[in-house]
Order: structure tokens, then C-alpha cells, then sequence
């Protein structure tokens, strides 16, 4: 019986085996080189805690690559034709965005899987987003699913008691890191695929996403948010992450604009802030006339 199971077992790991690095991650063909082109690949995975009370999943999986991205357009528009590659996940089928508590900090293994999928999921938003966003520019982008890759990532955050008993595990079921760059490779060199720019691949081809993660109105939304978490300025619904903008997600940003502004504008008249200011004007004024007035 034992015997048997052994063999069940290894039989069972040979496919495993075969399955996910020769069916489903098949060398993509027909890719060509960088010549002639510029191509960005974000992505990186981690999680933890900081002292600072924000969520570090998010900040690191799509804050980090919302930020280079937007650093590097000027050089990406000049470059043209160039591509973005976002790096992004099957867990964003998971993911749902909550803008109320988009930069809390998680606790506990069960929020942390959460919050790894909705950043995975905000990942393709942003990809979507900033295919609208770069329309007409030469500049294409997409979100690219590695599929699972043994790599250390995968063993950052496990006791090192257990890292011996997983990695065989992992050598068995997981890609090797060769096989994850497939797609990520076939998203930045493949030719002819400019016009699929902010859809979503999976396995060197398109795949379908979730209505969550086609969600217009959640990609534009999060594209303000991230704006002001990246420290670029306030966005154009600043709010801050507890108090969302129901009133107006659907709003042109040329519409929301003046909202915040009209308070900045109004407040400096009637406020007492600034009556200090004009008396101290108006002293100005009066000691330059007095030796006009000495002298006449």
C-alpha cells in the first residue's frame, strides 16, 4: 500500500511537473528583439509591516511601478515606439478595491492575501488606465501574468524551518524562473500587438478579465489615487482614503477641479488669516507716505 502511494505521489508530480513548465508555459514564439524599441517591466512582490501606518503591499506592488512609470514617460514618449509592461497576477480575480481603506495596514495572513490581490488587481486597472491615458503617444502597455515562478519570492516570508520541506514542493509545482519570463518577454518584443494595449496576458496570450478589473470609472478613480500616494501633487478628487468621491466618480477631471479650488480661492478674504497680512501692508503705505507728506 505504501508502495503504491509512493507511486501515486511521484506519478502526480511528474505532471504537475510537465504541466506547468511544458503545457502551460511554452516557450512564446516568433518574439523579436529590443531593437528599435524601449521597453519597461515593472513588478515586484512583497508584504510586511512598516512603522509608517500605510499598506505596504500596495505601496510596493503598484504604488512603486505607478511612480517609475510616470517618471519615465517623458523618456517613453520621446523613445516611441515603447512599451509598458506591468507585471501583474491571476489573484487579481480575487481583488476588490475598497477606496475607504485603500492604504490601511493589514494584519494577520488572511488580509495580507487580500491585499495582495487587490493589488494585483489595481496593477491591470493601471495598465488599463494608462493605455487611455497614452492613446495616440506610441506608447503602448500591459499586464502580464508570470504564472507561479519558483523564485526566491516565493520563500522570502517562510520560517526557515519549513524553506527545506517547500522547496522540493516548489521545484515540482512552480515555473522556473525562465518559463515566468515568457509572457513578461512576449508583452515587451512581440510584434503586432500595439493595438491589444491595457488588456491583460496570460500564457503568451489575451485573456479575459473580471468585470472588477475592466471597471473604467475604478481605473481612473485609483490612477487619482495613486497620483497623490506617489507624492505627485494632489489629486484632482484629493480626498483623503477614508472619505472617497461618491459624488462625482464619473466626472471629467476638468469638471472636479474647481471643487477644491473654490474654498482656496474664497478663503483668503473673508478669513481673519488674512487681516494681519493687509494691516501690515497698509503700515507700509502709511510710513512711505508720511516723509512724502514732510516733505511737501
Amino acid at each position: 500500500m505504501e508502495a503504491l502511494l509512493l507511486g501515486v505521489g511521484l506519478l502526480l508530480g511528474a505532471y504537475v511537473l510537465v504541466y506547468y513548465n511544458l503545457v502551460k508555459a511554452p516557450p512564446c514564439g516568433g518574439i523579436s528583439n529590443l531593437r528599435g524599441r524601449t521597453a519597461v517591466v515593472t513588478g515586484i512582490s512583497s508584504c510586511g509591516r512598516t512603522r509608517e501606518a500605510f499598506n505596504l503591499l500596495l505601496r510596493v506592488n503598484h504604488i512603486g511601478p505607478f511612480l517609475l512609470t510616470h517618471l519615465l514617460l517623458p523618456r517613453l514618449k520621446t523613445c516611441a515606439p515603447s512599451r509598458v509592461v506591468v507585471v501583474s497576477s491571476a489573484a487579481h480575480r480575487r481583488g476588490r478595491l475598497d477606496f475607504k481603506r485603500l492604504d490601511r495596514p493589514v494584519v494577520g495572513w488572511q488580509q495580507e492575501l487580500r491585499a495582495y490581490a487587490d493589488s494585483k488587481l489595481a496593477n491591470v486597472l493601471f495598465a488599463r488606465e494608462l493605455a487611455t491615458q497614452l492613446e495616440g503617444t506610441g506608447v503602448t502597455c500591459y499586464a502580464a501574468h508570470p504564472g507561479p515562478v519558483n523564485s526566491e519570492l516565493f520563500l522570502r516570508h517562510v520560517p526557515g524551518w519549513l524553506r527545506p520541506l517547500l522547496r522540493p514542493l516548489a521545484w515540482l509545482i512552480l515555473r522556473a524562473p525562465r518559463g515566468g519570463a515568457q509572457t513578461p518577454l512576449y508583452c515587451a518584443l512581440q510584434e503586432g500587438i500595439e493595438p491589444l494595449s491595457g488588456r491583460y496576458f496570460a500564457n503568451c496570450r489575451v485573456e479575459e478579465v473580471p468585470p472588477a478589473a475592466r471597471d473604467d470609472r475604478a481605473a481612473h478613480r485609483l490612477w487619482e489615487a495613486s497620483r497623490r500616494l506617489a507624492g505627485l501633487g494632489p489629486a484632482e478628487d484629493a480626498e483623503p482614503n477614508e472619505d472617497p468621491q461618491p459624488e462625482d466618480p464619473g466626472v471629467p477631471s476638468s469638471l472636479r477641479t474647481p471643487n477644491p479650488e473654490e474654498p482656496t480661492v474664497s478663503e483668503p478674504d473673508p478669513s481673519p488669516q488674512s487681516s494681519p497680512e493687509l494691516s501690515k501692508v497698509i503700515r507700509r503705505i502709511q510710513v512711505k507716505a508720511e516723509p512724502e507728506t514732510q516733505v511737501s
